[in-house]
């Protein structure tokens, strides 16, 4: 009996062994994977780049494959969501759905697979009071003899309180290995390098004038890194990547979902993930400066609370439930090295605090960089990102509050949505009589009106923006959001039973077919909107008023979306179109900000605890005041701004 129970043992461990090929087309990518792992997960190992919004959680359909020969298993009620019955007769599958059961050879086709996002997360021109954590002191000491044999630390202690009075020092371990050899290399004449007045981090031969740091802004789509001259705050150079977490899902309750689901090892890969992404970009950006990673002597971070827990490796699933608790709300300074970060070995990290579960220290970097808090007027900041977070008030109180906008206004759960990557149409102008369709798209400096090469692959957030702003002021749409019926346009069209509007002709793309954008997607981003709107304006009630003075768009995706549009859609309330300004990463700026500054990481400690948040969904009117924003602008509130924008006969409706 016993036997035969461990002989069963063998034949199953061998099975759930069992490899099989897989080659994916047209890249030629191909590798051997486990059975029954699915086509996503096999894309992932061998690095075939299958888009995937919502990583994998068989939400957004974007994962479609075609399978040109081999065995998968069966066919999924989840896939028949997105594939239409022709196209399972021609082979199409979900990636995240088909697993592997046999070699496979799978066909990706063009809207499947990931582009390169083009990362728009340049640095703001800012004037930075200058006073950094990291100082360096330059001194001569005397050499040892028989008759004063003081140790080599004591020595350089000794010298830089007489020559700077800086006392109690401490010394990293690894720059107290090198030291012995640095003092007599260097003839007893060396610079050291100083955090807070409090530790040395180095010691370097001779006079050395200028020291480095990093400023990075992790965020769930994109990761920047703003590399500074401490001597001077010169901003040297720029860099951005994707972020390397982006194979497991657009948002970060789909990468949450992923550290539970796989308890043994999710944390660790989704640490493991941006902490590899972060050390090839510190040897992007420095190496653009003829400088190297041991150069960087300190890093500042800021970034949504589950990218703040992930970096710092804490485990983020109780941000996935009510009340969404952080484990850590205030700043911490820990070593690179704890983190894996491939720096100077003695480098300080500083992470900026969080505010509250979804509002994160990138927020708090929004804050430091714009500082509403010293201001008179009433001031609404949104960060629209994946999540989108508002800030609203002026020195004399502040409130925050989140929301899920991202995921449609980035390409998710839009029929033709893709990110900001090539051939994402970006722009979109509709003849007000002929109701055609000019388009941009990014990638391409043209208009498609003024070159017929321009060929569009899907749409991003800001022509999606703009697409549907467009409908509503040509009437082609609705205030509820409905299509027209009434169009005269061979653009609009009704497929399954339902309306769509071409926004590209067949030959106008690269993918083979029309992209349209349809009733379904016009809902999504109502919802999204109605989000934003609902809680600027459960916000303005919170304060007791009624306007606000000026809207501020922070973020790469406030930097290109197009005011008048985003008001058209009612994604914020009524303000003087001449307020209302877009100020790029300015997340970003602020971990800038704060690395040049140590008296700004005071402050941002401050306004962290200050902040009220507010949390939405518990408000009694978030219901009302959201199904009231569904519409275009909104229900009931007036938009006397828009007034010459929208024709009246459609904004008075």
């Amino acid at each position: 009996m016993d036997s035969h129970l461990h002989r069963s043992d063998r034949i199953d461990m061998r099975e759930a062994m069992e490899k099989f090929q897989v080659i994916f087309q047209p890249s030629g990518v191909r590798g051997e994977v486990l059975k029954g792992k699915t086509i996503l997960e096999a894309s992932r190992e061998l690095g075939a780049e299958i888009e995937s919004l919502c990583g994998g959680m068989k939400a957004c359909g974007k994962c479609k494959v075609q399978l040109v020969e081999g065995i998968l298993s069966p066919f999924t009620d989840e896939e028949a969501k997105f594939i239409t019955e022709k196209d399972r007769a021609e082979g199409y599958r979900l990636g995240c759905a088909a697993q592997i059961e046999g070699d496979v050879l799978v066909f990706v086709p063009e809207e499947s697979r990931a582009g390169k996002q083009v990362v728009r997360k340049a640095a703001a021109e800012k004037t930075i009071e200058l006073d950094p954590g990291i100082h360096l002191y330059y001194v001569e000491l005397s050499a040892p003899t028989l008759h004063d044999p003081d140790g080599d630390l004591d020595r350089l202690k000794e010298g830089l309180g007489e020559s700077y009075h800086l006392s109690s020092l401490d010394i990293d371990y690894h720059a107290l290995i090198k030291l012995p050899g640095v003092l007599r290399q260097a003839d007893w004449k060396v610079t050291a390098a100083i955090w807070m007045e409090k530790e040395i981090l180095d010691v370097k031969p001779g006079k050395v004038e200028d020291a480095y740091g990093l400023a990075i802004d992790i965020g769930t789509t994109t990761v920047a890194a703003y590399l500074c001259n401490f001597r001077n705050g010169e901003l040297l150079a720029t860099e951005s990547i994707m972020n390397p977490q982006m194979s497991y899902g657009e948002d970060v309750m789909s990468r949450i979902t992923y550290t539970v689901t796989h308890p043994g090892d999710g944390l660790e890969r989704m640490h493991g993930l941006i902490v590899e992404g972060l050390n090839q970009l510190i040897r992007d950006i420095t190496g653009k400066c003829n400088l190297g990673p041991e150069d960087i002597l300190e890093l500042t971070f800021v970034g949504n609370t589950v990218m703040h827990h992930f970096l710092l490796k804490i485990d983020p699933q109780y941000l996935g439930l009510s009340p969404f608790p952080p484990v850590i709300r205030q700043s911490i300074n820990l070593k690179a090295r704890d983190l894996g970060l491939e720096v100077h070995a003695s480098a300080n990290v500083y992470v900026l605090p969080v505010e509250a579960g979804f509002v994160g220290a990138d927020n708090v970097g929004v804050l430091i960089a714009e500082e509403p808090y010293r201001q008179d007027q009433i001031v609404l900041i949104i960060d629209v990102g994946t999540n989108g977070e508002l800030v609203m008030g002026s020195r004399k109180i502040l409130i925050s509050s989140s929301c899920a906008t991202g995921p449609a206004l980035e390409g998710a759960y839009i029929k033709f949505g893709m990110r900001a990557a090539p051939g994402a149409i970006e722009r979109v102008k509709i003849d007000s009589e002929t109701l055609e369709v000019d388009f941009k798209v990014v990638g391409e400096e043209l208009w498609r009106s003024e070159s017929k090469n321009v060929r569009a692959r899907g749409i991003c957030g800001s022509g999606i923006i703009d697409a549907i702003a467009e409908f509503y002021s040509h009437g082609i749409i609705d205030k509820s959001g409905r299509f027209n019926p009434n169009v005269q346009s061979d653009r609009l069209r009704t497929t399954d039973g339902k309306p769509e509007f071409i926004l590209a002709r067949q030959e106008e793309t690269s993918i083979g077919k029309e992209i349209t954008i349809a009733q379904a997607d016009v809902r999504n981003v109502q919802l999204a909107k109605g989000a934003l709107y609902a809680g600027a304006k459960l916000m303005m009630k919170r304060l007791g008023i009624d306007k606000v003075d000026k809207v501020v768009l922070a973020g790469a995706f406030g930097s290109y979306i197009d005011k008048e549009k985003a008001m058209i859609l009612g994604m914020f309330p009524d303000c003087d179109l001449t307020n209302v300004y877009a100020v790029g990463n300015a997340a970003g700026d602020g971990a800038r900000i704060a690395l040049l500054n140590r008296k700004k990481r005071e402050e941002a400690e401050e306004i962290a605890q200050g902040v009220e948040y507010m949390e939405l969904t518990i408000e009694a009117d978030f219901q009302k005041e959201f199904i009231e924003a569904l519409e275009f602008p909104h229900m009931n509130d007036t938009f006397p701004h828009l007034k010459g924008v929208v024709r009246s006969d459609i904004l008075e409706k």
